[in-house]
C-alpha cells in the first residue's frame, strides 16, 4: 500500500483558516477553475493574474476576485497567497509553476505537467523540495466509474489484464459543437507549436493514457502515429500555424504484459467529449463509456461469462481534483494525482511522439 506523504508543518500554518489562492491564466478553462473553487469549503480566491492585464481584470471582476496582476512574480510579491492553480497554455506550466513553488505555493497545475518528461522531472523535484500539495489536473480521475474500476481490477475482480481499449473521442474541428473554433483563440492556439501546443496527444490524448493506465499500470512500450489533417488554406488562420497532430494512435504494452490500443481524434463527428476505457482479464471485462454514464460501469464475471452477459455496478461519489488540492493543504497531506503522476505519464507521451518520429516502437524510460 502507497504510504501518505505528510507535508512539512510550515504548508499547513493555515490549516484552520481559508487557502487563499490565486489563478494563473484566465482564458476559458480558469472559467471553470474558478466555479468550482468557488464550491470548495475553506477555499477563498484572492488573486487572478494574465499576461493580457485586461483579460485578468474582467476574469477577476467575473469572479468576484479583488486583485489582478499581468505580472507573477508582482503578484507573488503584493498578495498573501497560500496556493495557485496554473491554467496557462502548455508551454507556460514549468516556468510559472517553478516560479511558484519557489516561493513555497501550493500548486494544482493543467495537464500535462510539462512539455516533455525533462521538464516535468524538474518540477517534480521542485515541488518535493518544497515540501507542498503538487497535483495535475487529470480531471478524469473525478468520475466514480474509474475510481471505483481501479479498485475492482486491484482486487482481481477480472483476473489478470490480457487486454485494453481506450479512446478519447472530440467533435469540434468537424463541427461547431463549442461554438466555430476558426474564430476563437481557446481552440486556435490547440493547433499550433508557436503558441505552446503539442497536439491532440498533449491535450486529451494525455487524459486517455491516464485514465487508462491508472487501473492497468505503466507502459513499459508503445508504437504511435500522429496525424495532422487539413483544416484551412495553408495551413494557417491568421498568427495560428496548424502543424500539431489532430490525431493519435498507440499500440501498447503494459508492465504486467497486457497488450492495448489507446487512440484519440478531434475528428469524431457526433461524439462532444467521449472516453471509452475496456479493460479484459483472465476472468471478466470492466466496460466504460462516459456517453453512458460517469458514475457507473458494466461488469462481465463470473457465472455471466458464458451467456456473455453484462452487469451494471453503480459507483459511490468522489471529491474532485479542487476539493482535493484545498482538503490536501488543510489536512497537511499530499494529494493524488500529483506532480509524479504527469511526469509518468510526460514519459509515455515522449515515447509516442519519438515513435511517431522514427517510425518504430519505442520502450518507455522508468
Amino acid at each position: 500500500m502507497k504510504q501518505v506523504m505528510k507535508i512539512p508543518p510550515r504548508s499547513t500554518r493555515r490549516a484552520s483558516s481559508a487557502v487563499r489562492l490565486a489563478i494563473i491564466g484566465t482564458g476559458g478553462m480558469a472559467n471553470h477553475h474558478a466555479k468550482m473553487f468557488t464550491q470548495v469549503k475553506g477555499c477563498r480566491m484572492v488573486a487572478a493574474c494574465d499576461i493580457d492585464a485586461a483579460r485578468a481584470r474582467t476574469f477577476a471582476e467575473t469572479h468576484g476576485i479583488h486583485h489582478s496582476f499581468d505580472d507573477c512574480a508582482k503578484m507573488l510579491q503584493e498578495v498573501e497567497i497560500d496556493a495557485v492553480s496554473v491554467v496557462t497554455p502548455d508551454a507556460a506550466h514549468m516556468p510559472v509553476t517553478l516560479q511558484c513553488l519557489r516561493a513555497g505555493k501550493h500548486v494544482l497545475c493543467e495537464k500535462p505537467l510539462a512539455l516533455n518528461a525533462r521538464d516535468a522531472a524538474k518540477m517534480t523535484t521542485a515541488a518535493r523540495k518544497a515540501g507542498v500539495v503538487n497535483m495535475v489536473n487529470f480531471s478524469y480521475r473525478e468520475w466514480p466509474c474509474i475510481q471505483s474500476a481501479a479498485l475492482a481490477v486491484r482486487r482481481g475482480d477480472i483476473g489478470e489484464v490480457r487486454h485494453v481499449e481506450a479512446s478519447y473521442l472530440q467533435a469540434w474541428l468537424a463541427s461547431k459543437v463549442w461554438g466555430d473554433w476558426r474564430e476563437n483563440p481557446t481552440w486556435l492556439w490547440r493547433l499550433s507549436s508557436r503558441h505552446g501546443s503539442k497536439g491532440a496527444l498533449g491535450d486529451v490524448g494525455v487524459h486517455i493514457i491516464d485514465y487508462a493506465t491508472f487501473p492497468v499500470g505503466p507502459v513499459s512500450e508503445l508504437y504511435c502515429r500522429l496525424k495532422t489533417f487539413d483544416k484551412a488554406p495553408g495551413g494557417r488562420i491568421g498568427d495560428y500555424r496548424f502543424d500539431v497532430n489532430d490525431s493519435a494512435t498507440l499500440n501498447v504494452e503494459f508492465a504486467n504484459g497486457a497488450l492495448g490500443v489507446i487512440h484519440t481524434t478531434r475528428w469524431a463527428p457526433g461524439h462532444s467529449n467521449r472516453l471509452a476505457l475496456k479493460i479484459c482479464g483472465t476472468h471478466g471485462t470492466i466496460d466504460m463509456d462516459s456517453e453512458r454514464a460517469t458514475d457507473r460501469y458494466r461488469i462481465c464475471r463470473g457465472r455471466d461469462l458464458d451467456r456473455s452477459a453484462w452487469k451494471e455496478v453503480h459507483c459511490k461519489p468522489v471529491p474532485n481534483n479542487y476539493t482535493r488540492f484545498i482538503t490536501a493543504i488543510r489536512g497537511g497531506h499530499a494529494a493524488e494525482p500529483d506532480f509524479a503522476r504527469g511526469m509518468e505519464i510526460q514519459r509515455v507521451l515522449d515515447a509516442a511522439f519519438a515513435s511517431d518520429a522514427a517510425h518504430a516502437p519505442v520502450r518507455v524510460r522508468r
